[in-house]
């Protein structure tokens, strides 16, 4: 079922880009937008189709995946909201190369192209502020995929939770990581076998940087895991 309420997060959080927009602009933006939920485990888009229009994420959490050699999945990122998703395809004109698959029920808001681009052109702002977003999701992958191919199994491990971290942040109790992904999952975010994942998580508990409940991760030892991230 929608939830009206959590439609609207996308455009009234206070770090909305839409804030940047003037009233009459905001009418356009409300008047035309679609929201729309999907339960978890649900494809939002699937990689190849091609984009019409602005996903904004309003409430839950979304992965984005893209299949690899031999059909294994390989994790490219986590989105939380309120972000757009899948926007890069959108502006370039291309396929998506990756599918959104929601990882908890989500509320979307879709923004048409054609309105978006009206937008774009009335409002200066809001246009330097998609071009920062896209320069920051461009440099943040770089740095992924550098990670991915130069870190040790420990090393690109570690970052991984620390980006889910970055993206999702912790539980009231300040340290456990506020996302339940399954084994499977923290492999692919992190480009090695499943058994590899277990093992190294099963490490980093018998070593205090961690412990684990179930899909339960709370990080006991934050400096120390950085640093074996940072070591590689």
């Amino acid at each position: 079922m929608l939830n009206k309420s959590d439609c609207q997060k996308c455009s009234n959080d206070k770090n909305s880009i839409f804030k940047l927009l003037n009233k009459q602009e905001r009418s356009v933006f409300e008047n035309n937008k679609q929201c729309t939920s999907y339960k978890k485990n649900e494809i939002i888009f699937k990689e190849g189709d091609m984009p019409s229009g602005l996903i904004c994420l309003c409430s839950g959490k979304v992965k984005l995946i893209k299949e690899g050699v031999g059909g294994r999945d390989q994790i490219i990122r986590m989105e939380n909201s309120v972000n757009f998703i899948g926007f890069r395809a959108l502006f370039a004109g291309e396929h998506y190369i990756a599918s959104a698959v929601a990882i908890e029920d989500c509320t979307l808001c879709y923004l048409e192209k054609k309105t978006l681009d009206k937008l774009i052109r009335a409002n200066g702002s809001f246009a330097l502020k998609i071009i920062t977003i896209l320069a920051k999701e461009l440099g943040v992958s770089n740095e992924r995929t550098l990670s991915l191919t130069q870190k040790h199994i420990r090393g690109r491990l570690a970052e991984s939770l620390l980006v889910l971290i970055n993206t999702f942040g912790y539980e009231d109790d300040g340290k456990t990581i506020k996302v339940y992904l399954s084994r499977e999952d923290l492999a692919n975010l992190s480009n090695m076998t499943t058994s590899n994942a277990i093992r190294t998580l099963s490490m980093f508990a018998s070593e205090g940087v961690i412990s684990i409940e179930g899909r339960r991760l709370s990080v006991e030892q934050f400096e120390t895991l950085k640093n074996i991230s940072s070591l590689g």
